[in-house]
């Protein structure tokens, strides 16, 4: 049988040529990338550059057209009225300690409970928890509004009301933290635990110490979205809260941009200060929660 000669020089041409045409569409895709990213960048910074720079200005220059990005003159005090407040209670650093006590703990159950959950129905097999799953993601499905004054009867009836604990008791955990635990934790190796089983530890003592803080990313991710979604709960403090010093972040802002001898520089005074939490708490946290990265490492021996 005859064979037939390849010419290497048309196969390297072929691969010269695929690896071109790839690397060209890598940058065009690179490009169309870009092209979408930075308008959006620009969109999403502009209102935020606009409050923290118009929290420096006095009212009769925010308004004035073309708006100055860079501030004439630092007017420190829009922070002095926005802290102390038109009638000079301080109230406002009431309402931000109450803020902080109800998203810290909201936070901390919401990752507990639904990585305890989460794992649960992740990895132990018994009759019911597809129903049970099916049943905690049904009440996705509800709106909030829908289940808001059985919630406040309730919590009347318990005497919880203008409490923390009538603040908190509703958002200790929610069926998307279970919902993100369990899909995060389908993926951790089984091989793990069945070796910590092995070696004598308890069911408690492998959550705590293998599953938990193998669990980084999504844990961030979880604690930043329970944290934001209390800081910024309009809704359910204007119901339970009755007294000014039980009142949160969002009711002082609503009362304050109401009052009538309220000027622009200090309600952007007063929605910077109550950003700031929410930068420093994704800030610290944004390496696991842009990354996203894999805590599986490969491990010798």
């Amino acid at each position: 049988m005859q064979t037939i000669p390849i010419d290497s020089t048309k196969t390297d041409f072929f691969k010269i040529s695929f690896l071109y045409r790839g690397l060209q569409l890598r940058k065009w895709r690179n490009l169309i990338v870009w092209v979408l990213l930075i308008p959006m960048t620009v969109f999403t910074l502009t209102p935020i550059l606009y409050m923290f720079t118009a929290s420096l200005m006095p009212a009769k220059d925010i308004m004035k057209m073309p708006f100055h990005w860079i501030p004439r003159s630092f007017h420190y005090e829009n922070f002095v009225i926005a802290i102390t407040g038109n009638d000079g209670s301080y109230i406002f650093l009431r309402n931000i300690y109450n803020s902080l006590i109800v998203a810290l703990v909201c936070a901390a159950t919401t990752v507990v409970l639904s990585a305890l959950t989460g794992y649960g129905l992740a990895k132990f097999r018994f009759r019911g928890r597809h129903l049970i799953f099916m049943v905690i993601m049904a009440t996705m499905m509800i709106p909030f509004e829908a289940i808001m004054i059985p919630l406040y009867m309730v919590t009347t009836k318990l005497g919880i009301q203008n409490s923390y604990t009538g603040l908190i008791l509703p958002f200790l955990v929610n069926a998307f933290g279970v919902f993100m635990m369990r899909q995060y934790l389908i993926t951790f190796p089984v091989e793990f635990l069945d070796a910590a089983r092995v070696d004598g530890m308890s069911e408690p003592e492998i959550f705590s110490k293998i599953v938990f803080p193998n669990c980084k990313p999504a844990i961030a991710t979880l604690a930043i979205l329970a944290f934001r979604a209390q800081w910024d709960n309009l809704l359910w403090p204007l119901l339970i809260s009755q007294s000014e010093k039980m009142k949160t972040i969002p009711l002082y802002i609503v009362k304050f941009t109401s009052e009538m001898n309220t000027d622009e520089g200090a309600m952007m005074a007063v929605a910077a200060i109550a950003s700031i939490p929410m930068f420093l708490l994704f800030f610290s946290l944004s390496n696991y929660f842009i990354s996203g990265t894999s805590v599986y490492s490969s491990r010798k021996g």
